[in-house]
């Protein structure tokens, strides 16, 4: 973190001394204007999250509060930068297994407390092309393999470098190199690293091929460097080069979304495999009602599960959270979902069915609940519900709640 915030420094630096003059005006002036145009944001989130997990006799409570302060500069001769700082903190009641507070006779509430940076960057940007260095956000679509797990109070983020080029209206090409994921598991270690260093390329491609369809091809190669100090499974085995294309169309009234992947080892893995990823979800509007229906398969290949390490996992086989590492026989998931408004309040409620893709024994089932309420243009509160009924003695019976408040401005 150090190496990126001295290097932002640097360059800014470089940007006061190199910034062209224009009409005589000093680079005093230039930065000055960069600063009284810039913007200070302020977000802060409460949260009650409630945990009654079967294999625990104790349920877990978790209030904490995620404060954060941006500040962004305005352009600066085609540059910009940006510092964002997170604070997670307890208020009231913190009965849970946050995975760094040693309280493992709680289920986990993955919020740990503490200070750091959320970002840390500095950005180029032309006509049609941008670059980005330090820490930042990578969020690839739907965020099914690349994303920020903004869901949990301590964001993830990426350090490396970022680039974007729209040679044309129809195609957008984006290229990462990251050596460092800061994870939500952060700032400090626990009993999962708080970050996970090592060569990481993502790549994705958008074409437009006509109004209202996309063909995207994506390209991810991981490879984390070994810390064989924590447990099986936290760094060993996590790296992978995995290759997909997804079709996104509308048709009017319908939509319909369409990918496959493959994954095979790759780096320090020790494992040796090939698993396949599918999906295919249509969705149709009536009125103000939005309905859902998909299916969605990880697959796995010599006993290895297809795994997305990166991705935003709380938006995908349910809000309960029971397959965040898939089970070495794959998941299917096969859900039905609607959402819609009364009024202001956008109400949401999916179904799914899970079962495993090699041996096809059953899972489970879960119902997920939401409700989202802007109260004021700076106020948002949400309650949020899912229960998981185990069919398998793989996973057990789990209630989860959610109270939040959000705070922005």
């Amino acid at each position: 973190m150090k190496n990126i915030v001295g290097s932002c420094c640097l360059v800014l630096a470089f940007i006061c001394m190199a910034a062209p003059i224009q009409a005589q005006e000093s680079w005093t002036d230039q930065l000055s204007n960069a600063v009284i145009l810039g913007k200070v944001s302020l977000d802060f989130r409460y949260r009650f999250e409630h945990v009654d997990q079967e294999n625990f006799s104790k349920n877990a409570n978790a209030s904490t509060l995620r404060s954060r302060i941006t500040l962004a500069s305005a352009p600066l001769s085609g540059f910009a930068a940006l510092l964002e700082f997170d604070d997670v903190s307890t208020l009231g009641t913190n009965d849970y297994n946050s995975t760094e507070n040693g309280k493992t006779q709680y289920p986990v509430i993955a919020d740990p407390t503490g200070t750091d940076f959320n970002q840390a960057w500095i950005q180029y940007a032309g006509q049609g092309y941008w670059g980005q260095y330090g820490r930042q956000r990578i969020l690839h679509g739907n965020q099914r393999f690349i994303g920020g797990v903004a869901w949990r109070q301590n964001e993830q983020t990426f350090d490396g470098f970022r680039a974007n080029w729209h040679p044309s209206q129809t195609l957008k090409l984006d290229l990462s190199y990251v050596y460092n994921v800061s994870r939500v598991f952060g700032p400090d270690d626990g009993s999962n690293p708080a970050d996970l260093k090592g060569e990481n390329y993502f790549f994705r491609a958008d074409y437009q091929v006509v109004a209202g369809h996309t063909l995207i091809g994506y390209g991810y190669w991981l490879d984390f460097d070994l810390d064989r100090d924590f447990a099986a499974g936290a760094t060993v085995n996590k790296s992978s080069d995995t290759l997909g294309v997804k079709y996104r169309g509308a048709f009017d009234w319908l939509s319909v979304a369409a990918a496959y992947a493959t994954q095979t080892e790759a780096g320090t893995s020790e494992l040796n495999y090939d698993a396949d990823y599918w999906l295919l979800e249509l969705g149709a509007t009536y009125q103000s009602i939005n309905l859902t229906v998909g299916y969605e398969v990880l697959g796995a290949g010599d006993g290895v599960g297809f795994q997305t390490p990166l991705a935003t996992l709380h938006g995908f086989q349910g809000r309960a959270d029971k397959f965040l590492t898939t089970p070495d026989d794959g998941v299917e998931d096969f859900y039905l979902g609607a959402n819609g408004k009364v009024g202001p309040v956008k109400l949401t409620a999916v179904y799914h069915d899970f079962q495993a893709e090699d041996s096809h024994e059953k899972y489970g089932t879960e119902w997920d609940l939401a409700v989202s309420w802007p109260l004021h243009k700076y106020v948002t509160v949400s309650g949020h519900y899912a229960v998981f009924s185990a069919d398998s003695e793989r996973y057990d019976d789990t209630e989860k709640v959610w109270f939040t408040t959000q705070l922005k401005f």
